[in-house]
């Protein structure tokens, strides 16, 4: 539930300093972009401190080497949180962290099916529901991005069909 908090409450500070100071900021999908960036800044680092162990743990046994793979997604974590902040890693970034929510997905079922008398937050549903509303917000900063991305390169400009070039020319 803290990454949730983490994403909302940044987003809406982000959003209102854009209203108030920065108008740059103001778009949602840059808040969110920032929110985003924020809660996996924190989430990366929980995998070094504080919450290393218990995330160890998700991991399902089927998987190889529990500690490594929290090293390597705590790692990925936050330079994907810095890469979302850079306009040239942007994009990629967003779809790696879009992915790895994915991926990991397997070890919040895990978690969620293995432990007994989970707390609410740590069942399936809830746990579904925040993997799916982190994943719209990696949808809300990329669609936006590609869309930026299009109109910007040359291919992204319409080029009229031969057809219609002859027809447009003045003779």
């Amino acid at each position: 539930m803290a990454p949730l908090l983490f994403l909302l409450l940044t987003t809406a500070l982000v959003r209102a300093i854009g209203h108030l100071a920065r108008p740059g900021l103001k778009p949602w999908p840059v808040a969110i972009r920032w929110g985003l960036a924020v809660m996996f800044t924190v989430t990366g680092i929980s995998h070094f401190v504080g919450m290393r162990e218990s995330l160890i743990a998700m991991v399902p046994p089927w998987l190889p080497a529990a500690a490594a793979l929290v090293t390597i997604t705590g790692i990925l974590e936050v330079l994907g949180a810095a890469g979302l902040l850079l306009r040239p890693t942007r994009i990629w970034a967003a779809i790696g962290l879009g992915l790895m929510l994915l991926l990991m997905f397997p070890a919040n079922v895990h978690l969620a099916l293995s432990a007994e008398d989970p707390p609410w937050d740590d069942t399936l549903l809830p746990r579904t529901v925040l993997q799916l509303i982190f994943l719209a917000a990696v949808a809300a900063v990329l669609v936006p991005e590609l869309r930026g991305l299009r109109a910007r390169s040359p291919r992204g400009a319409r080029t009229p069909p031969p057809a219609e070039k002859a027809h447009n020319r003045e003779d």
